[in-house]
Order: C-alpha cells, then structure tokens, then sequence
C-alpha cells in the first residue's frame, strides 16, 4: 500500500483510539480489507519501532505496511 492509498483509506474510517504509537480507527462504511477483500472491523496503524498489543478477544488479521509503519486489519467473525 502506499501513501496516497493509506491515506484515503484512513481518511475514509472513524478515529477510534489512541495510545502512544498506536492509532486505531472503526470501518463503519464496510470498506473492503486489501489483504482479503473482506470488510475489515477495525485498522490499527503501528507507527512505533517496537509497540504491544494487549488483545481482548479473538481475531483474524490480515497485515501490510505502508512506509515504516504496520497497518493491522481486525475480523471478528
């Protein structure tokens, strides 16, 4: 993915939380994940050289990067 394409993709979610390096953001408009072409739940951008994720529930994910940062799209079902 590159920067023009991240940033219509982020431009196009709802901000969602924030912490530190951690930025996630909620598909509310059921936009389709690049990696599998299923409407994603949840991006959540790492832009950190070493983050942690403390996960409350079972996920699919799918992964790619954009610059130096990890984008992680969430699928809950």
């Amino acid at each position: 993915m590159n920067e023009s394409e991240f940033s219509e993709l982020v431009s196009s979610l709802t901000p969602h939380e924030s912490a530190g390096t951690v930025n996630t953001y909620r598909n509310t408009v059921s936009i389709s994940c690049p990696a599998c072409d299923r409407p994603f739940d949840d991006l959540v951008v790492c832009e950190g050289e070493y983050d942690s994720l403390e996960l409350s529930k079972v996920l699919d994910l799918c992964v790619t990067t954009v610059d130096d940062d990890v984008l992680l799209f969430t699928h809950q079902d």
